[in-house]
């Protein structure tokens, strides 16, 4: 894997997208002026009204109302995220490492990314597992290097080798190091924003027969509806494309810091795996031996918990799996394509 070239352009195109991003809320704020002002043109004719010129201020509040709900979003988002990753990470299930003998399992987890965080020359996460999980999956949380966690399930103790740990850890790892937890932490707060000022077109939009002055609301609101709602799908799809590309970059770091492609390239297959027999109507479990009423399957878990499904390994599988646009609206890229990176070619 030519790791460092993949890295250069995982991050070229994470400047483009956030450019495009940028572009996409200076668009919104364009069309929210531009329909309101339409609107208002209109009824200044229909009603035959002589104050055909804006009110004061009028592009001036349009603006600022819109930056309101786009920065207002990002902040909420990343103040329910900013108590630090082990927090984020109870919150999601996962509890502290038992190091003791019983626990063998765990005891090389912890060493394991001890050893990484050396070799990356990053402080020492937050290491917890997520119990009765059987997926092999995992994800990093924190907003901060020197608040973050690294979460691992059950299934990753079990089903991993030394190597494909070391490889899994490194790219939690990469995430935490290239802020990657910040960047989609603020991204999906905007995207939160956005659909606000949808949420917001929309409340305005209803008419109501009991009230005075609906249907004239109205009117106001349904250009706001529409272009928020342009702006939340595009924003959507944007925020998406990022994650991709930080998870390209992160799989490339988990190369270049383990030096072996096998690594992190054994998770992945062993996770299409899973996944394959998933979809074909199978047990993902090789535990068939286990108490099914004891497992929980980290993928329908992780769908609960849309605010980290950026952060995981590999993202859960959907009903909707099978539909055209799933790929656009996905934060992470096929396992086939990221495996095919990560060797080369596409292992039998």
């Amino acid at each position: 894997m030519r790791f460092l070239e993949h890295q250069r352009s995982a991050r070229q195109a994470t400047s483009r997208l956030l450019l495009a991003f940028g572009l996409t809320v200076l668009l919104l704020l364009t069309a929210v002026n531009g329909g309101l002002m339409l609107v208002w043109w209109a009824l200044s004719h229909l009603l035959h009204s002589r104050q055909t010129y804006l009110p004061p201020f009028f592009f001036q509040v349009n603006t600022g109302l819109v930056l309101l709900f786009v920065f207002g979003g990002w902040w909420i988002e990343s103040s329910n995220l900013s108590r630090g990753g082990a927090a984020i990470a109870r919150r999601c299930g996962a509890r502290e490492l038992l190091l003791d003998d019983q626990h063998p399992a765990e005891v090389r987890l912890r060493n394991t990314v001890h050893e990484m965080t050396v070799a990356a020359g990053m402080p020492m996460p937050a290491v917890m597992v997520l119990p009765r999980q059987w997926a092999i999956n995992a994800f990093a949380a924190g907003l901060e290097p020197r608040q973050a966690a690294i979460a691992v399930t059950d299934g990753a103790l079990d089903a991993l080798t030394r190597e494909e740990l070391q490889g899994l850890v490194a790219h939690e790892l990469s995430h935490i190091a290239e802020g990657d937890t910040r960047l989609n932490t603020r991204l999906a707060g905007m995207v939160f924003g956005l659909e606000m000022v949808f949420r917001f077109g929309q409340a305005l939009a209803q008419i109501r027969a009991d009230e005075r002055g609906s249907a004239m609301r109205a009117l106001f609101g349904l250009p706001v509806m529409i272009v928020g709602s342009a702006g939340w799908v595009a924003g959507r799809l944007l925020c998406a494309a990022v994650s991709r590309q930080r998870e390209f970059l992160a799989d490339a770091r988990a190369v270049q810091w383990t030096r072996n492609p096998a690594g992190l390239g054994g998770v992945l297959l062993k996770i299409s795996s899973q996944q394959f027999r998933q979809q074909d109507g199978a047990s993902p479990f090789v535990e068939d031996d286990a108490d099914d009423d004891t497992l929980w399957d980290v993928d329908a878990y992780m769908r609960q918990q849309p605010m980290i499904t950026h952060m995981l390994l590999a993202e859960p599988l959907t009903q909707g799996w099978q539909h055209r646009l799933e790929h656009w609206f996905s934060s992470h890229p096929p396992l086939d394509e990221r495996i095919r990176r990560i060797y080369g070619y596409m292992p039998a």
